[in-house]
């Protein structure tokens, strides 16, 4: 079982992720509403899969990012943004992240996304 953290300044967004998951095999163990909160929430809960917005208050996605993959370089970070230029993009994976889908986005996307992560992940290691 893959474990899902979903980090997302809307409530809705982490719902609406939340209830993608929710017939896959994906455990979501912690939500957060900012980079800050979700770097805490990482070295609490280790999940091996993230959801991660870019535009946030506080510590935004990018930073969270690099400050998450200092920890665990081997957590699979999928960038789900409504920043769509390939430039934001590029630094999302240069920093670490292994994917990135824009909103707005369909279930069927967000499933497809995970599961080429979580795949490609365990071909991989």
């Amino acid at each position: 079982m893959q474990r899902l953290m979903i980090v997302d300044d809307s409530q809705i967004i982490r719902n609406r992720i939340q209830r993608s998951m929710r017939y896959h095999s994906v455990e979501v163990v912690a939500e957060a509403a900012d980079g800050e909160e979700a770097f805490e929430l990482f070295k609490r809960y280790r999940p091996n899969v993230i959801t991660m917005d870019l535009n946030m208050p506080k510590m935004g996605g990018l930073e969270a990012i690099k400050k998450i993959m200092e920890i665990d370089s081997r957590v699979s970070i999928l960038v789900v943004s409504a920043m769509s230029d390939r430039k934001t993009g590029l630094r999302a994976l240069q920093s670490g992240a292994r994917g990135f889908i824009q909103k707005p986005f369909t279930d069927e996307q967000l499933v497809m996304a995970i599961n080429k992560l979580i795949t490609t992940k365990v071909r991989r290691g």
